[in-house]
């Protein structure tokens, strides 16, 4: 089955400080070089690195930054037969800065133009699968069909009937009673600690069960960064531990997580062992400098997890 997945691909340009200047305040930068990322082309490139079946989606603009976007997508296995194109989208540029072993990121604002999904792309979504994507980035689909014009939700909806399972990755902006109907019957929808508590208000996964059933929500996953990851269907809570590692960059963890956790799913494997093998995963890329630190084949991500856990 193919994986969707519908989002962000961008320039990431680093900088590393030795601190984060607060407000009328300066600071000196030190330039690294750039690389290509994006936080949910990262989660497809990992995907596909573990031997997915994995298809990409974004709105960018016909400048030659879109085209080596786009390029660097398919050597890395990645199709992007269904990208869009507006001439008036602003390059796609993330600025990365490192302090203190974590990153802060700073997006180029481009806009919310709406993602005019062609009859072919929606016969594509049409199929049994998984959509890996943001609320950002739902909340601007459309599509044409011979009923009228599906879009936002009633489009999420639509796909699931055909049985493609929407996996949101909510990271640090949680979600808000509005949200609601994009996230109802969703496979999976991930948090950091940050956006759980932004969303929720407190760090207490047990405390949502009801919340998971009444929303028809497969999953909910909170990330825990070193220390792991845990996961509730509205019935059973799962935990899996971090590894202890040396930290290079944090950048693509996240995404790592989610390519890995998407691709396990597809696999058939059970939810704990695609959250065990995920957070092996995510551990592995932060000892990497990058935002595609978590390219990996499925046998390097096992034999590393093997040899962190000891005989």
């Amino acid at each position: 089955m193919t994986a969707f997945f519908i989002g962000d691909v961008a320039l990431d340009e680093y900088y590393t400080a030795d601190r984060w200047p607060g407000r009328a305040d300066k600071g000196m930068v030190r330039e690294l070089p750039a690389e290509i990322g994006g936080s949910i082309a990262n989660a497809a490139v990992v995907h596909a690195a573990l031997g997915g079946d994995t298809q990409f989606i974004s709105l960018l603009n016909d400048s030659p930054l879109s085209r080596r976007l786009i390029d660097d997508l398919g050597q890395n296995g990645v199709a992007a037969d269904h990208m869009l194109t507006d001439p008036a989208v602003a390059e796609s540029r993330n600025l990365i800065f490192l302090v203190d072993g974590e990153h802060v990121v700073l997006t180029v604002e481009m806009g919310e133009q709406p993602m005019w999904l062609p009859p072919a792309t929606l016969a594509a979504l049409r199929q049994p699968g998984f959509l890996y994507t943001t609320l950002y980035r739902v909340r601007r689909l459309h599509a044409e069909t011979d009923g009228g014009v599906l879009k936002q939700a009633d489009l999420v909806a639509d796909l699931r009937r055909y049985d493609r399972r929407a996996i949101f990755d909510l990271d640090v902006g949680g979600c808000a009673s509005e949200d609601l109907p994009y996230l109802k019957g969703a496979a999976v929808v991930i948090f950091n600690q940050v956006g759980f508590r932004a969303a929720f208000g407190h760090d207490d996964i047990s405390r949502i069960a009801d919340w998971i059933r009444d929303h028809e929500i497969g999953w909910v996953v909170r990330t825990l960064a070193a220390d792991g990851a845990e996961a509730h269907d509205g019935e059973t809570r799962l935990e899996a531990t971090g590894y202890p590692v040396d930290v290079v960059d944090v950048t693509g963890a996240g995404d790592t997580f989610g390519g890995a956790l998407t691709w396990c799913l597809s696999e058939g494997q059970s939810f704990a062992e695609a959250l065990d093998f995920s957070i092996a995963a995510a551990s592995r890329s932060v000892t990497i400098h990058g935002p595609r630190g978590g390219k990996a084949s499925a046998p390097d991500i096992l034999a590393w997890r093997a040899q962190r856990r000891g005989p």
